[in-house]
């Protein structure tokens, strides 16, 4: 029987082929890599990586496409039936990391998969919390939120979202994917994006939640200036009456950065 879309799991089935590969080689998988797919689906993406790798694991909520996937006994796929929000990305990571160094491979640890939708941002940030043990991720999403992903700051798209995932790691749109390439067509185009995460910047737990709080402040309203929504900790931070004059969106990631470990360690 043929696989319905839920419109509750964001389901659109990726159909294709051209893009399906596209996306593979943007993945680029190595026999030896430590691979995990969020929503598989009915295994477009899956299919061409399973027959690339050694092992793969998927991560699925939808229990009729579990169903279909573990009826099938696949030998070189592990299943787990598991709200992509809640499962723990890191313990899989740290897991496929410590198998690898104790094979003595250089194969990478790697998530990737069509994320739905409707909770692409909020999984996004889910998924920091494995930054330091994942070596690559690479996402179809829509296009407008890999927009806001790869802003640059005094672009009109530069956001929260913005700094706190360039803060992490280094992102690239790899790929533009149109509707048709669906069943069902999204009524929103969609892209990929490559995310390698960052070697280069290493926050403490404390510095990384001064981050937080410091851009939620600076993005909550976005028409007003930073004397306005730093209020309550520019003098804290020193700033000039020319920086205060501008707005979140005008400020580098790397400024966001210096500041919230000025405030961490006051």
């Amino acid at each position: 029987m043929a696989h319905q879309a839920r419109k509750r799991f964001g389901q659109h089935f990726l159909v294709d082929s051209g893009i399906i590969h596209a996306i593979v080689r943007a993945i680029e998988p190595d026999p030896e890599d430590a691979v995990i797919e969020i929503g598989p689906g009915l295994g477009a993406m899956t299919r061409p990586l399973l027959a690339s790798l050694n092992q793969m694991s998927v991560v699925e909520l939808d229990r009729d496409l579990v169903k279909r996937w573990k009826n099938e006994s696949i030998a070189n796929l592990t299943i787990h039936e598991a709200d992509a929000l809640k499962f723990d990305f890191l313990a899989w990571a740290s897991g496929a990391k410590q198998q690898l160094q104790q094979s003595n491979s250089l194969a990478r640890v790697k998530i990737v998969g069509n994320l739905p939708y409707n909770i692409s941002s909020p999984l996004l940030f889910h998924l920091m919390s494995a930054a330091d043990i994942v070596d690559e991720q690479v996402f179809m999403l829509q296009a407008e939120v890999i927009e806001r992903m790869v802003a640059q700051h005094g672009d009109s798209e530069y956001s929260r979202l913005s700094v706190m995932l360039q803060s992490r790691y280094h992102m690239e749109n790899v790929l533009d994917v149109p509707p048709d390439a669906f069943d069902p067509p999204p009524k929103v185009d969609s892209a990929v994006v490559k995310m390698i995460p960052r070697k280069d910047l290493k926050l403490s737990a404390e510095e990384y939640r001064s981050l937080e709080s410091l851009v939620l402040m600076a993005f909550a309203q976005r028409r007003k200036v930073l004397r306005n929504n730093l209020s309550s900790v520019k003098d804290q931070l020193g700033l000039s009456d020319e920086v205060l004059g501008l707005r979140a969106q005008d400020i580098p990631v790397q400024d966001y950065i210096n500041w919230a470990c000025k405030l961490a360690h006051q």
